[in-house]
C-alpha cells in the first residue's frame, strides 16, 4: 500500500522551533517564580514576618513574576532581538568599553532610564508626563514590593507608637517618630507616588482620547487600559487614606478591595500588555552603549546613495545579520539613509506600478 502523505500542521498544532521556545520560557518562567517564592519565605524569616492580609498580592508578583520570565524569554528568542541582546551584554560588561568610557554606563542609566531624555525630543509635556508616572510607579513598587513579600516590617514598642522601628529581613534599620515628618513622609508614601501618578496618567490618557494620531492606531486594552488601571489604582489608595483620617475608616472595606483587585489585575496583565516595555527598556542601555563606543572609534557608516551618515558600521552590520537570519531578501536596504530609502521606493514604484504615468 502507498504511503499515507503527512497531514500538514493545523492551526493548533506547535512546531518544534515554537515549542522549543515555549518549554524554554515556560521553564525559565517556572524557575524564577521558585526563586521569589523562596525569596519571600526566607525574607519573611520562615514567614514570620509576612502579612497574611497581604497574600493576594504576593500571589500576583509571583504570576508577575512567571509573565515577566515566560515573555521574555520569547521575546529574546526572536532573531532581532537576541541580536540586540548579544551586542548590548557584551558591551555592558566590556572591559574595553569601561577603560575607553568609564563614566558611559551610569550616564546612560541616569539619562535614558531615569531621565527618559529622548522623549523630550519628541514632546516636553509628553516628558513631563512620563517622569511623573515613572517616577510614581518606581516609588509605589519600591515600597509595596517589600511590605507584600514580608521583607520590611515597621513595629513599635508600646504597641501603638508613636515610636516605630523598620526593620529589613528582621534587623533594625532605622528608627523615627510616626508623627514626625519623616514618620509622615514614610506612612504617606504610597499617596506620594499616587500624586505622582495621576496627573501624568492622565495627561496620556486626555492625550488617547484627543489626538487624532494616537486615536488612529490605539486599542483599548493595550493603550487605554493600562492608564485606567494606573488612575484606579491611585484614586483607590488616596481614597483609603482619606478614609482613615477624616471618616475614622467609612466604606474602607470597600475601597480596600477595590484597590486590591485593581492592583492584582494590573500585576498579572504587565507581562502580557504595554506595560511589558518597562522590562524590555533595560536592555537598550546595552545597545546605546554598543552604538556610543562605535561612534567614539569613528567607526561611521555612510550612505550608499548621498554620502550622510545613516549609523554605526557595527549597528549596520548587526542589522544586515538580522535581515539574513529572517531570510529577508532586502538586507542591502540598511546601507542607505531614511531619505535615500524614500526616494528609491518611490522610483521603484514608479519603475514597476505605475510605469508610463509621469
Amino acid at each position: 500500500m502507498p504511503a499515507r502523505p503527512a497531514r500538514p500542521p493545523t492551526a493548533g498544532t506547535l512546531l518544534p522551533a515554537g515549542r522549543s521556545v515555549t518549554a524554554r520560557a515556560t521553564l525559565a518562567g517556572t524557575a524564577v517564580s521558585l526563586l521569589l517564592v523562596a525569596a519571600i519565605v526566607l525574607g519573611s524569616r520562615l514567614l514570620r514576618d509576612f502579612d497574611s492580609a497581604l497574600l493576594p498580592y504576593a500571589v500576583a508578583t509571583v504570576f508577575l513574576a512567571f509573565g515577566v520570565a515566560y515573555r521574555y524569554t520569547v521575546w529574546v528568542s526572536a532573531p532581532g532581538a537576541r541580536r540586540l541582546f548579544k551586542k548590548g551584554f557584551a558591551s555592558f560588561f566590556s572591559a574595553a568599553n569601561f577603560r575607553k568610557a568609564p563614566t558611559a554606563v551610569p550616564r546612560m542609566i541616569a539619562t535614558y532610564l531615569g531621565l527618559q531624555k529622548f522623549l523630550g525630543a519628541r514632546s516636553r509635556s509628553r516628558w513631563a508626563a512620563h517622569q511623573l508616572v515613572f517616577w510614581g510607579c518606581l516609588l509605589a513598587a519600591a515600597i509595596t514590593f517589600p511590605l507584600t513579600w514580608g521583607w520590611f516590617t515597621f513595629t513599635s514598642a508600646t504597641g501603638s507608637g508613636p515610636g516605630y522601628e523598620m526593620r529589613i529581613w528582621g534587623f533594625e534599620v532605622l528608627g523615627f517618630d510616626a508623627l514626625g515628618p519623616l514618620g509622615r513622609l514614610m506612612f504617606h508614601g504610597l499617596d506620594i507616588a499616587a500624586l505622582l501618578v495621576i496627573p501624568g496618567a492622565s495627561y496620556f490618557l486626555w492625550r488617547r482620547m484627543k489626538d487624532r494620531g494616537a486615536i488612529t492606531g490605539q486599542r483599548f486594552a493595550y493603550d487605554l487600559l493600562p492608564l485606567i488601571c494606573l488612575i484606579v489604582i491611585s484614586v483607590t489608595g488616596l481614597l483609603l487614606s482619606f478614609s482613615s483620617v477624616f471618616l475614622h475608616g467609612g466604606g474602607y472595606g470597600f475601597l480596600a478591595l477595590a484597590h486590591m483587585v485593581a492592583v492584582v489585575f494590573t500585576l498579572v496583565y504587565i507581562p502580557f500588555g504595554k506595560f511589558f516595555h518597562i522590562v524590555q527598556r533595560p536592555a537598550a542601555v546595552g545597545m546605546q552603549l554598543f552604538k556610543y563606543t562605535a561612534r567614539q572609534d569613528e567607526q561611521v557608516f555612510a550612505c550608499r546613495r548621498c554620502g550622510e551618515p545613516v549609523d554605526t558600521a557595527p549597528y549596520v552590520e548587526n542589522l544586515r545579520g538580522t535581515m539574513q537570519d529572517l531570510d529577508l531578501d532586502f538586507n542591502a536596504f540598511v546601507e542607505y539613509c531614511p531619505r535615500c530609502k524614500r526616494m528609491l521606493r518611490g522610483n521603484a514604484y514608479l519603475a514597476h506600478v505605475k510605469k508610463g504615468f509621469k
